[in-house]
C-alpha cells in the first residue's frame, strides 16, 4: 500500500470512521483493490473502483461485500492519501497525492451517497457547502476554523435565519471540512449562534383535517389520507413501492426511512378499496410500459445490479408513479415517483379551500396523527415506533400539543 498498511491501520483507529472489528477487513479490501488496479491502463481510481465492483459482483459476492470494498477503497483514497487541498474552489477541484484533481462537491455528494445518507439530506447539504464555497471565494480566505466560524456568524447577525437553519449549515460544513477538505475544526465556542427557542408543530383539529380532505380528490385525496393516516413524511409516501402495501395484514412498510431505517405503520381500511382501485390503473400503465419497451423503476444502493431484471417486476414500481418517463443512466426508460412538489401544491389547494387558518402543510397532517392518536389514549411508545423517532423524547412534543387541543381541558374561568 501506498503509505503502508500500518498508517492506513492506525489512521482508521484514530479517526474511528468504521468500528474497530472492521478495520482488518477494510485493509485487505484495500489491498485486493490495489493489486487489481496494478493490472488496468492508468486512470483514476474512481473508475478503478467502479470496475473492481462489477468484477466482485460477477464473482458472486455479496451486496453487503460490494458495500464495505467501496467504502474501503474510498476511505484510503477519498481521505487517508489526501496530504493537502490546494483549492477550494468549487469549480476548479482539489489536488490529491495519487495525481487526481477532483471536484470537492462531487467528493462530497461521493461520500454522501457511500454512507447512505438519505437523498434530501444530500440535497441540503450539497447547497451549504456550495454556498460556504462560493462565499470562500468572494472573500479570499481558506477553509480554517476562522472562516467557518465568520460565516455561520454572518448568517446569525446578517441573513438572520432561523437557529436550526444555522445548526443544519454548522452540520454540513463540519461533514464538508471533516470528510473532504480534511480541516480539524476544533473548538466552535466562539461562533455566535442563532437564538433558539422553544416551538410546538402545527397540529390540525380532526375537523380541520376532514374539511382539508373533503376539498381534494382522486390521488391527491389518497395521498393525504395514507399520510395521516400512517404518519407518513412525504418523502416517505411518494417513495412507496407496491411491495410495501399488505392488503392482508392491513400495513405500510417505509423502506430506508429518516436515518436509513425500516417500519411498518397503519394501512387504514378506509383507503383500502380506493388504493386497490388506483392500483390497478397503475398496473395497467405499467403494462403499457412493458410492451413498449420500458417499465424499469429506479432500484435503490446496488440491486439494480444484483438484480438487473428486478426493476421491471410489478412489486418494484411505484404506488404513485410519475406521469413522465424518464431515460436512465444506463439508458433505460424509468418511471419515476410523483413529486413531492405535487402533493405539497396539493395540500396547499386545499388548506386554502377549506378556509383553514393555519400554515398546514402535508407534514402537518403527520403532526395531527401523532397528537390525536395521544387524545385516543395511544401508549407514546407505540407512537414513536409508528413515527420512526429515534428518541421518545422528539414524540414527547405531540403531548403539549394535546393539552392545546384537547377537548376535555377547559379554562378554570369556566368551571367558576
Amino acid at each position: 500500500m501506498a503509505r503502508g498498511r500500518d498508517g492506513f491501520e492506525a489512521w482508521l483507529r484514530q479517526q474511528r470512521l468504521i468500528p474497530d472489528k472492521r478495520i482488518p477487513f477494510a485493509i485487505i479490501w484495500v489491498e485486493r483493490f490495489l493489486r487489481s488496479r496494478s493490472s488496468r491502463p492508468r486512470e483514476s481510481w474512481n473508475d478503478s473502483l467502479e470496475a473492481f465492483l462489477q468484477d466482485l459482483g460477477r464473482s458472486g459476492s455479496e451486496a453487503w461485500q460490494l458495500r464495505s470494498a467501496a467504502e474501503a477503497v474510498t476511505l484510503y483514497f477519498g481521505q487517508y492519501c489526501v496530504q493537502r487541498v490546494t483549492r477550494v474552489s468549487p469549480n476548479e477541484g482539489t489536488a490529491r497525492d495519487d495525481g487526481v484533481v477532483l471536484d470537492p462537491l462531487a467528493e462530497m455528494r461521493r461520500i454522501l451517497q457511500l454512507r447512505h445518507y438519505s437523498p434530501r439530506t444530500e440535497q441540503t447539504y450539497m447547497g451549504w457547502a456550495r454556498r460556504f464555497l462560493e462565499h470562500l471565494q468572494g472573500t479570499g480566505d481558506s477553509p480554517d476554523p476562522a472562516s467557518v466560524k465568520a460565516y455561520l456568524s454572518h448568517l446569525a447577525t446578517v441573513r438572520n435565519v432561523a437557529s436550526s437553519t444555522q445548526n443544519q449549515a454548522f452540520n454540513a460544513l463540519l461533514f464538508l471540512c471533516r470528510n473532504v477538505l480534511h480541516v480539524d475544526l476544533g473548538d466552535m465556542g466562539g461562533t455566535v449562534r442563532a437564538r433558539e427557542g422553544h416551538k410546538l408543530p402545527v397540529v390540525l383539529s380532526i375537523e380541520e383535517v376532514r374539511s382539508i380532505l373533503d376539498h381534494t380528490s382522486g390521488v391527491s385525496r389518497l395521498i393525504l389520507e395514507l399520510v395521516y393516516g400512517g404518519g407518513l413524511r412525504v418523502g416517505e409516501v411518494v417513495l412507496l413501492r407496491v411491495k410495501d402495501i399488505d392488503f392482508d395484514a392491513g400495513t405500510v412498510t417505509v423502506r430506508a426511512g429518516k436515518g436509513d431505517n425500516d417500519r411498518t405503520t397503519f394501512l387504514p381500511s378506509r383507503v383500502t378499496s380506493v388504493l386497490r382501485q388506483h392500483l390497478t390503473g397503475v398496473r395497467a400503465i405499467h403494462a403499457k410500459d412493458l410492451a413498449a419497451g420500458a417499465g424499469y423503476a429506479p432500484m435503490p444502493s446496488a440491486l439494480a445490479r444484483k438484480y438487473p431484471n428486478a426493476s421491471r417486476e410489478w412489486a418494484w414500481q411505484f404506488v404513485f408513479p410519475s406521469s413522465a418517463l424518464q431515460a436512465g443512466d444506463t439508458g433505460t426508460i424509468h418511471r419515476w415517483h410523483i413529486a413531492a412538489a405535487t402533493v405539497q401544491k396539493g395540500m396547499k389547494t386545499a388548506v386554502r379551500r377549506a378556509g383553514v387558518g393555519k400554515m398546514a402543510s402535508v407534514h402537518t397532517l403527520r403532526h395531527s396523527f401523532a397528537t390525536h392518536l395521544l387524545m385516543r389514549g395511544v401508549d407514546i411508545r407505540r407512537i414513536q415506533e409508528l413515527l420512526g423517532h429515534r428518541s421518545v423524547d422528539t414524540t414527547m412534543i405531540y403531548t403539549h400539543v394535546m393539552r392545546t387541543i384537547a377537548p376535555d381541558l377547559r379554562s378554570p374561568l369556566d368551571e367558576l
